[in-house]
């Protein structure tokens, strides 16, 4: 959505908790992505998260989004990597690399998550082939093939990323309640308009200056 994913989301969660049959106190704990993605989307989805594990008392779990990419990957390339990639919506492409998945079924990564400009993307992957995964894998391999890199697109995810968050979540122990909510991952800097119409990109927040929920006293 390009906007309205505030008064989307609410209702959305009531319709799945419908469908599925349960109530709220069926719920053993929340699952929230943190990001990479669009500033309002991230926050809008963590501030959710965060109201309803405060009204139900459930821990908070944060799952990078990378991960929840690279996990719902069906069949991992039994030589190369996977690579989760997303798009920034500007020049550049934010991706990780993984490469295996642990016995637990989640993600190993290779290096950290980051933001690459097409131009520096071939030499940014490791030698081999890549399999890509995300909203920013058609523009990556598209990229990657005209450089003469082996690289294909894993099949979109959809809706799946949804249960591979929860698999993900599950498969860690669960923090306490009163644990500090989890944190946006951010990798660049928003984009801001100055009151004289300029446009500039902020510096991306430090990560103990990164968007926290307020603790209820």
């Amino acid at each position: 959505m390009a906007r309205g994913q505030s008064e989307r989301l609410m209702p959305m969660i009531l319709e799945v908790m419908a469908e599925a049959g349960l109530g709220f106190e069926a719920i053993d704990a929340i699952a929230v992505t943190l990001g990479p993605g669009g500033f309002t989307g991230v926050r809008i989805g963590l501030a959710a998260a965060r109201g309803l594990a405060l009204a139900r008392a459930r821990p908070l779990v944060g799952i990078g989004s990378f991960s929840a990419l690279a996990a719902t990957v069906p069949a991992w390339p039994p030589a190369g990597h996977v690579v989760a990639a997303i798009e920034s919506k500007r020049a550049e492409i934010y991706l990780q690399t993984f490469a295996a998945r642990g016995s637990d079924g989640v993600p190993v990564p290779h290096g950290s998550g980051r933001a690459v400009s097409p131009a520096d993307l071939a030499g940014a992957l490791p030698s081999g082939p890549v399999l890509m995964v995300g909203d920013g894998a058609a523009r990556a391999v598209e990229v990657l093939v005209a450089a003469g890199r082996a690289a294909s697109r894993a099949p979109d995810p959809g809706p799946c990323i949804a249960a591979s968050v929860a698999r993900l979540a599950a498969a860690r122990a669960l923090p306490s309640v009163d644990t500090d909510p989890p944190r946006p991952i951010y990798l660049r800097g928003a984009d801001v308009t100055l009151p004289d119409g300029r446009k500039v990109q902020a510096p991306s927040p430090a990560p103990d200056r990164a968007h926290r929920p307020a603790r209820p006293q």
